[in-house]
């Protein structure tokens, strides 16, 4: 080949590579033609299976015509598909449900074969606000669901019938779901006499053959919608949440007032949907739950159900012939004294009695209090009027110790008004100036607080105590048909924002006498900032509105601690001697004075101050 032919041939090759390069698609024109291939393909594919179903339902067709042109069942079919889909189990996936009751002096229980779940639980010493009869879980709320591999399938005990077995007593019975040659599940519930307890004991046989070598846990999915219980379904709501304990550790609880879901990432002892007033605790009896993921869901257009909750847990499996699973349900209210009795689970914090100190005093002094009147069978609106003043005499050294550190305070009144014209202008001064006529004086200006403070432990369990306090739910006191929830005495007709659609006497009592309250402690302290004094009134007006559906045994107890509060002021005015107490100031302005540590600093601070003017003067 001579060199014009190669130089010939490069030239062609030069072209065909330019042409290819001018003819290559762009970016834009291959995701165009990308597009359309995938099109064509999902086309193709939806083709495939509407093809696909076109031809079974034609077969299915075939099928029934065959049977009914001759007269034979299709019964084989159907235990062949009911095969293919449950495989040792597909006897259970055919039959009818059927429901067995179980009950004692405390709850009724009705289970249900298709799932060998309960279905009902009835508590019959309570009722709910319309008098219906109180119902933890109902027909179409609940899920007790127990999955597991088996034979390359996913089996889920909801969807299948378990065999109620014969011989079963009032208290305790059998429901088994069989796979065939001796295995089976089989769910043994027991509910213990005058109890709200129901033990439940899985017994697994034989299913170790069916599921894969490495299965170590079965997953349970517990599920309900709350029924609503009280008149309130928003105070209900606030409420409601779902507790869990971790295995040997504290109690928790997620949001009450948001919808949140969490995954926890370590074992827990028993799970709680808990309501305002009654509960339904799962609790695991020698295992623990493992890695639960728990969620609660409100649907506020839904007044039938307070709030969803769902518990998703692993329960332990061992690969043997045989293994027993031991659960137990507690349905029943959240009174402290019954939730304190169950072994040693903690279940009492299903009751909010409140955080550090409040607690405390609620469950060693208002409680056991509140429990020892109780006992002699008085109406409940008594109980609290001798409560108030159980804790008013407890609280009289307090509250007297008060009142005269006040007495001393507006004695001095006329000189620190004095201080204040003579040192309006130096603050530091002035306060130093103050702070000695407290010296001299022997008066602690913190002695009208510090009882103050020391008060409040008992003001804030008191506000956990009765919202929580199952005694006062359906009891009535005056007007108040029910101490647990709020005393309409008036329907408005139209909701009014911050205060509600209703007005409750018991919550207006309580602010007018906190009102005149705040009123005379002002006359008595002497008090001259009119920003606090606003502030103080606005205070009693503000709880108004968030009083307004609380409970009514609550607002009463705050009126009547109110009214006490009277008695006492005008019982301290009378046996404390403010001219005594001058004269006993002036004689202690002429003893020798010891310098505290604090007033000691507050001098040097102000002597500082005084030289840093003095520097910036020169």
């Amino acid at each position: 080949m001579d060199r014009n032919s190669i130089i010939g041939l490069f030239l062609i090759g030069l072209l065909v590579l330019g042409y290819s390069i001018y003819t290559q698609p762009s970016a834009e024109q291959l995701a165009a033609e990308k597009h359309r291939k995938d099109s064509l393909e999902q086309l193709a594919r939806k083709q495939e299976a509407a093809t696909k179903a076109l031809a079974q339902q034609q077969a299915a067709m075939q099928v029934t015509q065959a049977a009914d042109s001759t007269g034979l069942e299709s019964d084989s079919v159907k235990a062949l598909q009911l095969q293919e889909q449950w495989g040792a189990f597909a006897a259970a996936a055919d039959g009818k449900e059927q429901l067995v009751t179980l009950e004692n002096d405390k709850i009724r229980l009705t289970l249900s074969s298709l799932g060998g779940k309960v279905k009902r639980v009835e508590l019959k010493d309570y009722k709910t606000w319309d008098g219906r009869a109180v119902e933890l879980m109902s027909s179409d709320s609940s899920r007790f669901d127990i999955t597991f591999p088996a034979q390359n399938r996913i089996i889920n005990t909801g969807q299948l019938n378990f065999q109620i077995a014969e011989g079963g007593t009032a208290s305790k019975t059998s429901l088994r779901l069989n796979a065939g040659d001796g295995k089976y599940l089989q769910y043994n519930y027991n509910l213990d006499p005058g109890s709200y307890m129901v033990r439940l004991d899985l017994k697994i046989v034989g299913l170790h053959d069916l599921l894969p070598a490495n299965t170590t846990y079965l997953n349970l999915d517990w599920k309900d919608q709350l029924n609503r219980q009280e008149q309130s379904v928003e105070n209900e709501r606030t409420a409601s949440t779902l507790y869990y304990r971790f295995t040997g550790e504290e109690v928790d609880y997620i949001s009450e007032t948001a919808d949140e879901k969490q995954s926890l990432k370590t074992k827990v002892q028993w799970i709680a949907f808990k309501q305002h007033f009654f509960s339904s605790v799962l609790i695991a009896d020698g295992i623990s739950f493992d890695a639960p993921v728990v969620e609660t869901f409100t649907d506020k257009n839904q007044e039938r159900y307070v709030k969803n909750m769902t518990a998703s847990m692993s329960l332990p499996l061992e690969n043997k012939p045989e293994q027993d699973i031991k659960l137990r349900f507690y349905f029943g209210p959240n009174h402290y004294q019954t939730l304190k009795q169950i072994d040693d689970l903690q279940l009492e914090k299903l009751i909010p009695l409140g955080w550090g100190i409040f607690g405390w005093v609620n469950r060693y002094l208002v409680i056991p209090t509140f429990n020892y009147l109780n006992g002699f069978n008085l109406n409940f609106g008594i109980i609290i009027l001798i409560l108030t003043i159980l804790v008013r005499i407890i609280l009289l050294p307090l509250t007297y110790g008060s009142f005269k550190s006040q007495a001393k305070i507006r004695v001095l009144q006329p000189e620190m008004l004095e201080l204040n014209e003579k040192y309006g202008d130096d603050p530091m001064k002035k306060q130093q100036e103050t702070m000695n006529l407290y010296r001299r004086a022997g008066v602690n200006p913190l002695g009208g607080c510090i009882p103050g403070l020391l008060q409040l432990p008992i003001l804030i369990a008191m506000f956990r105590f009765f919202p929580a306090s199952i005694e006062l739910r359906q009891e009535s006191f005056l007007w108040a048909h029910d101490l647990s929830t709020y005393d309409s005495i008036l329907d408005l007709g139209f909701k009014i924002p911050f205060y509600g659609d209703h007005v409750s006497l018991f919550t207006l009592l309580m602010t007018i006498s906190t009102i005149i309250y705040t009123k005379m402690n002002m006359q008595m302290t002497a008090a001259t900032n009119p920003s606090m004094k606003w502030m103080m009134y606005l205070m009693p007006i503000f709880f108004l509105g968030f009083f307004n559906n609380y409970s009514a045994g609550l607002s009463y107890y705050y009126f009547l601690s109110n009214i006490f509060g009277f008695a006492q002021q005008y019982l301290f005015k009378a046996f404390i001697d403010e001219d005594a107490i001058h004269a006993k100031i002036q004689e202690n302005k002429k003893k020798p004075a010891k310098k505290s540590g604090f007033q000691a600093r507050l001098e040097a601070m102000a002597k500082e101050a005084q030289r840093q003017q003095a520097a910036k003067k020169k």
